[in-house]
């Protein structure tokens, strides 16, 4: 008679021979010797991050900067070159930078919290493209993946089971006993210059199970769970001009943490149906929950809040209709810019790689080029508000 197993011996069968997979899955995609890169940008790409005419960086190259030419003449940048050129420009220049676009005094770090509770929205997309966008522009950019299932993290090249640890996470800065670490300690470089990340894994769900308990129980002098994002970030502020943290889809401790360190938050939504009806929910127990949370002293304050249509298709008449309907409401608030939905951005995301890793020789240029337009705009519009607070142009 055949043994039938458990729902806990299968599901933990199940869990080992999948992570066993997307281990042998990442050794064939990026091998221990490989390492994750930027692709190279081409003249007009270079001279739009950088903030110049491509002309104008023809001249700048002509005079001795930047890369050499390849055999067929043409030149590649990476991000080295654009970092070497925002310098060369700025010391070429009177007065306060202009190109090496960091924080002056007198303007606060900007922690953008992206979020929703429903799945698939684009958050983590969202998230990985507008940090790396910011950091590509030239800014110091913090990435915090506070999502347990940890996918920001494995889109930046640390694969959750493989690559984090114990007190790795964001957790090991904001628990509540004596194994707390600086943050410092556990944030990482990334494979972008200019962009670290501090990554996530199953171990964020060690702070939903312990607030419980220090809310009832906290040792004198503890700051309450909602306040504990903000003053680790704190610690690192003069550090970065940005931090964007990518929320989990849950309405949990973490998410009003990072609601309550942020200074914008930006919500991702499907423009169909079902999930701007579960974005109506996800808006009135936010609002129910952050009104607990003032009563006990938390800072609900911000700078802005957008609403991101993401997945959008332009010629789906109910999505049209959905988008509008959005707009009808909650007017300027959503951003003038939607997110096409787009092979491109899902077929790089099975190696894990965003567009701006990704070879442009890998898709139909049309295909790539209207992804790519898309997410320059809508990325552009968020550093537009931020720039904004700032009070620059």
């Amino acid at each position: 008679m055949a043994v039938v197993p458990t729902l806990r011996s299968q599901i933990i069968a199940d869990a080992n021979e999948l992570s066993r997979q997307l281990q042998a899955h990442q050794q064939r995609t990026f091998p221990p010797t490989s390492q994750k890169t930027i692709r190279l940008f081409t003249p007009a790409e270079a001279a739009d991050f950088i903030g110049i005419h491509e002309g104008y960086l023809r001249q700048i190259v002509a005079d001795g900067h930047g890369p050499e030419p390849m055999p067929n003449g043409r030149r590649l940048y990476s991000v080295a070159d654009l970092e070497n050129l925002r310098r060369v420009l700025d010391e070429g220049g009177k007065g306060t930078p202009k190109y090496v676009r960091h924080r002056r005094p007198g303007e606060k770090l900007q922690i953008v919290s992206v979020m929703n509770f429903k799945g698939g929205s684009g958050k983590t997309t969202t998230s990985a493209h507008l940090a790396q966008y910011l950091a590509l522009r030239g800014y110091r950019v913090l990435a915090i993946d506070l999502d347990p299932q940890a996918s920001l993290s494995a889109l930046f090249g640390h694969q959750p089971e493989l690559d984090v640890g114990d007190g790795e996470t964001i957790y090991g800065a904001i628990r509540y006993d004596e194994s707390r670490r600086h943050i410092s300690e556990i944030v990482r470089e990334t494979y972008t210059p200019g962009l670290h990340c501090v990554p996530g894994n199953l171990e964020l769900m060690e702070f939903e199970h312990t607030t419980p308990k220090a809310l009832v129980d906290r040792p004198d002098g503890t700051s309450m769970f909602f306040s504990r994002i903000g003053e680790s970030l704190a610690d690192i502020e003069s550090a970065y001009d940005i931090v964007i943290i990518d929320c989990p889809p849950q309405l949990g401790f973490l998410t009003l943490s990072a609601l309550c360190a942020a200074t914008a938050v930006l919500i991702t939504v499907h423009p169909q149906m079902l999930d701007v009806m579960s974005m109506s929910q996800f808006l009135t127990m936010t609002g129910d929950l952050l009104a607990v949370v003032e009563n006990a002293g938390g800072s609900t304050e911000y700078d802005w809040m957008r609403y991101l249509v993401t997945r959008y298709e332009p010629n789906d008449g109910p999505q049209s209709q959905m988008a509008g309907f959005m707009r009808s409401i909650f007017g300027q608030r959503v951003l003038e810019h939607p997110m096409l939905k787009s092979t491109a951005v899902s077929d790089a995301g099975l190696t894990k790689q965003t567009l701006y890793e990704v070879e442009k020789s890998a898709f139909t240029r049309g295909t790539y080029d209207r992804a790519l337009e898309s997410l320059t705009q809508v990325n552009g519009e968020i550093e537009g508000l931020i720039r904004s607070v700032w009070g620059r142009k």
